[in-house]
């Protein structure tokens, strides 16, 4: 059985950092020391930080390698194994790779990669490719008109952990502001007037058909499956109160605080976009994650699509919003596994497995020097 012991490290645990030792075998950390160890072959850290794994529930990192370019469709093994690389580098052992299903775009890139790109997952986990944990996140666009038939689907897949429901009709939630709207939509080439006007038309009629429906569909079938469900881009009271009263548990991305403050008075999970701090915004320009954590309506990061962000920002809430390290690194470990009932890791204990990961500040960043998955070597 492969034994690990570490010594002069900076240990932040759920509720405390202290230096001092950790014993780890058979993946499981067993022993945790303040101070110095005798111990023989003990690895001597130098003051660097010992963090748990860090936990990923929503990420669009795997499409950025599935379509580096506008147009352009990259094999899906060879996607998913440098999308694995890049999050273990950025200390991430658990990721929840998020797949948009439902695409609003009819025979656009989301609806010709979501198979692919599950299928490969499964498949890169069974050769042993990945050096990181993956599992899946469904993200259902329900103004789409095949949502339904595509969820059931994959409603069952085994690595299914969490299902959210979103809706991007141009006007509205994420997209109140159709300026900011057409220059999203447009990065990839211009609309004239009369194809930007038939294009928003189109996709406020499929909501009107679609969307109420496909919503209570999706909603349904997963909590009949026990799979915890987000509500995405949340903006009004309104989308708090239906989402709570649909058995939804988790605000994933509010834009606005009113919607933030809705979310925390019900009990639910607040997750925000790591790279909305690290930028000092939003790049849609809903309300700021630094603003969430200032007045404590932030419970969860996502790296979304820059792994590395995730990191940072556990740090950056130090001096964002005055938050002790044990709490923000929370937001990037504990709480993300406890909104999804992953209880075996999250925080660094006696008896939880050994996702770990070695941090060094650097030019004012944290940066991964190691990172161990069940107690083997990632990166």
């Amino acid at each position: 059985m492969n034994t690990m012991i570490i010594k002069n490290a900076r240990i932040v645990t759920a509720t405390e950092e202290f230096t001092g030792s950790m014993v780890v075998e058979g993946g499981i950390i067993r022993q945790m020391d303040r101070g110095e160890t005798s111990a023989l072959g003990a690895e001597d850290w130098q003051g660097d930080w010992l963090l748990p794994g860090l936990v990923e529930l929503h990420t669009d990192n795997l499409e950025k390698h599935l379509v580096p370019r506008p147009g352009v469709l990259w094999n899906a093994h060879s996607a998913t194994v440098m999308h694995d690389a890049l999050c273990a580098a950025a200390g991430i052992t658990t990721v929840l790779d998020s797949v948009v299903i439902g695409d609003m775009d009819q025979g656009g890139t989301r609806s010709q990669t979501q198979h692919v790109s599950i299928e490969a997952l499964h498949e890169c986990r069974e050769e042993g490719l990945l050096r990181v944990e993956h599992l899946l996140h469904l993200r259902c666009e329900v103004s789409a008109p095949d949502i339904v038939e595509v969820f059931e689907q994959y409603a069952d897949d085994s690595l299914l952990e969490l299902v959210s429901v979103m809706d991007h009709t141009p006007g509205q939630r994420q997209w109140r502001d159709l300026a900011k709207y057409r220059r999203y939509a447009e990065r990839y080439g211009s609309f004239n007037e009369a194809e930007y006007e038939a294009m928003i038309a189109e996709r406020r009629t499929h909501q009107e058909q679609y969307a109420t429906p496909n919503r209570a569909a999706v909603i349904a079938g997963s909590l009949a499956r026990d799979l915890p469900v987000a509500s995405h881009d949340d903006t009004e009271i309104e989308h708090v109160e239906q989402a709570t009263a649909e058995g939804i548990a988790i605000s994933e991305f509010p834009t606005t605080v009113a919607a933030a403050k809705a979310a925390r008075a019900a009990g639910m999970g607040i997750v925000m976009g790591s790279p909305n701090l690290v930028k000092g915004g939003s790049h849609s320009g809903n309300v700021s994650a630094a603003e969430l954590a200032q007045l404590d309506l932030l419970d969860i990061f996502s790296s979304d699509y820059v792994p590395a962000s995730l990191l940072q920002s556990a740090f950056l809430l130090r001096t964002v919003a005055g938050w002790s390290l044990p709490k923000a690194v929370a937001t990037v470990t504990r709480n993300p596994t406890r909104a999804i009932g992953l209880m075996d890791r999250g925080e660094l204990a006696p008896g939880l497995r050994a996702d770990l990961i070695r941090v060094r500040m650097s030019g004012g960043m944290p940066i991964v020097r190691a990172c161990w998955h069940k107690g083997e070597r990632a990166f």
